[in-house]
């Protein structure tokens, strides 16, 4: 049994058959650096993480198999009773390019990529490592709320050469007093992809097998931050597939008569309730980036989806009022039979941009002010003149023209997605995970409401009815107009969602935003004086680490 001291000793070294010259290298790292096939062996023996109670934090045991052979391993930590322990294995997937518009400077993994990325978290705590290569184990670390505050060793062990050999590693845990409060008033969406999850694993849409699937991906989603649930009433985009993801049972029984079934829709959001989530959030009624279009709505025949009216149809035509005259006086009596109208959020349509745009978009919102005042409506729009008017409950601009919002003094969410590049804010494979992780800083300090993305499991190309291996392509081939690693950041697995390390590092960022709020840190303290905007923020793990032992001074 091999131990090791020192966090500056450099990487241990160990034969593990005895053979001069048949090494392999073992080290740890931090949560906040990817490590790839090829990138040099880190010098940490040992860590210490500070840390708040209830939360979950991360870091990484890794190990460099220099033979020209296979090496087996296995990695278990031990050491405390009090904290929970998970050892995932970090899985590589392809990035053929780097993302576009963006200095090498605001990427991490030069020059490794064009490459192999890490990403996927597979449930596995053993592996077999090639000649010549690195692999690192995800270790994630539970500390509850009761956990009693002091120093916990723990010990990272890596077992080998069909387990009669061993490394061991030291990782402190300092766990403060302070007990992190669940967030509030700041809500966050990420959309999921119902028929992803059926179409990927070939389930019938709304059955018993497709809800016990769904289940760990929505709890997934809760136990990441996102507190609002999408809830797929009728199909949200505008691409044709075969089996549209529509819960709502629509029929015409005369010439621009409607009925509506909400059978499926009340089953769903009493199992999004049992799940654990309170607030909802409903489809578009316009199709994105215009108002030109009505959304999308289906009846079936014969098996088959067939639409109201043509995708051209006018959204503002006489046959698409009469549906929403229909529609939203149901819709509104079934959320008060939920009990759910004050916690669900609406929208029109996402992105317009332009004059005319706006002018439909305006129309629009008069319109549902009519036939339902009720409504509060959320929508990605970066225009600041939709927060200026007030047409809008809640906008929510991309986080490269936020800051006309913050400047304006006006309440916003903020979003990104494809966008924006270089300097910005994002979740790309190659945006540098010390950016991800200040994510939840930036939302606190820059005074943000609430973060949306599009993109928690979009496994398909682009509005097509073709789904992709998500582990081979990340970019819903779409490159360069979608950046690897932006439609997702979950896989599908056998039971469930396979987290991916950007994932892991966002939510730990909103727990931060949680810390934050806890300790009702004002916005003006000058340990935030760092953070400018949604580009011009501190972007190093050095940052982070003081700003953590700061707040969590005994």
């Amino acid at each position: 049994m091999s131990h090791a001291e020192g966090e500056n000793a450099g990487a241990l070294i160990v034969e593990p058959d005895g053979v001069k010259d048949s090494r392999a290298l073992f080290w740890l790292e931090s949560s906040l650096k990817r490590v790839y096939p090829q990138s040099p062996v880190g010098e940490k023996r040992a860590l210490e993480i500070i840390t708040a109670r209830n939360r979950n934090i991360s870091l990484q045991a890794c190990v460099r198999n220099e033979r020209i052979y296979p090496l087996n391993v296995e990695c278990s930590v031990s050491g405390t009773d009090d904290l929970k322990i998970r050892v995932r294995r970090v899985g590589y997937v392809p990035m053929h390019h780097l993302t576009t518009d963006t200095d090498l400077s605001e990427l991490e993994g030069a020059p490794y990529t064009p490459g192999l990325v890490p990403d996927p978290l597979f449930p596995e705590n053993k592996t077999s490592i090639g000649p010549y290569e690195n692999q690192s184990f995800w270790i994630t670390i539970t500390i509850p709320r009761d956990a009693k505050p002091g120093t916990k060793n723990l010990t990272i062990k890596y077992s080998f050469h069909d387990n009669t050999q061993s490394v061991e590693l030291k990782a402190k845990i300092d766990v403060r007093s302070l007990v992190i409060e669940p967030r509030k008033n700041f809500p966050v969406i990420h959309w999921w992809r119902p028929e992803d999850i059926y179409d990927y694993h070939n389930l019938e849409p709304w059955s018993d097998e497709w809800y016990k699937l769904a289940k760990p991906y929505l709890e997934n989603l809760l136990s990441h931050g996102s507190d609002v649930i999408f809830v797929p009433a009728i199909y949200p985009r505008r691409e044709y597939i075969r089996r549209p993801a529509q819960m709502l049972k629509v029929t015409e029984s005369a010439p621009n008569k409607f009925e509506f079934d909400f059978t499926e829709v009340r089953k769903f959001i009493r199992f999004a309730k049992e799940c654990g989530f309170e607030y909802f959030e409903w489809p578009h009624l316009w199709i994105y980036w215009g108002v030109k279009s009505p959304m999308r709505v289906y009846k079936w025949v014969d098996g088959k989806p067939v639409e109201f009216w043509p995708p051209d149809e006018d959204g503002f035509g006489e046959r698409y009022m009469s549906f929403l005259r229909q529609f939203l006086p149901e819709l509104h009596k079934f959320l008060m039979e939920e009990k759910i109208e004050d916690k669900s959020y609406f929208h029109i349509s996402d992105e317009p941009g332009g004059d005319e745009a706006f002018e439909r978009y305006t129309k629009a919102r008069q319109i549902l002010r009519d036939l339902a005042p009720w409504m509060k409506i959320m929508d990605a729009l970066s225009e600041v003149r939709y927060g200026k008017t007030g047409i809008v409950d809640f906008p929510i601009p991309i986080v490269s023209t936020a800051q006309e919002y913050v400047d304006a003094k006006l309440p916003h969410w903020v979003y990104y997605c494809c966008g924006p590049r270089g300097p910005w804010l994002n979740r790309f494979f190659d945006t540098p995970l010390t950016k991800i992780r200040m994510s939840g800083w930036l939302f606190y300090k820059l005074k943000a409401d609430g973060f949306l993305h599009w993109g928690y499991n979009y496994w398909r190309k682009m509005e097509q009815d073709e789904l992709v291996n998500p582990f081979a392509d990340s970019t819903s081939a779409c490159w360069p107009g979608i950046p690897y690693g932006d439609p997702f950041v979950v896989y599908p697995g056998a039971d469930g969602p396979i987290d991916s390390i950007r994932w892991e590092v966002f939510s730990e960022s909103l727990e931060d935003f949680a810390m934050l709020q806890t300790m009702k840190l004002k916005r003006e303290n000058p340990l935030l004086s760092d953070i400018k905007t949604y580009a011009d923020f501190p972007k190093n793990e050095e940052w982070i680490n003081q700003a953590l032992a700061t707040l969590l001074e005994k």
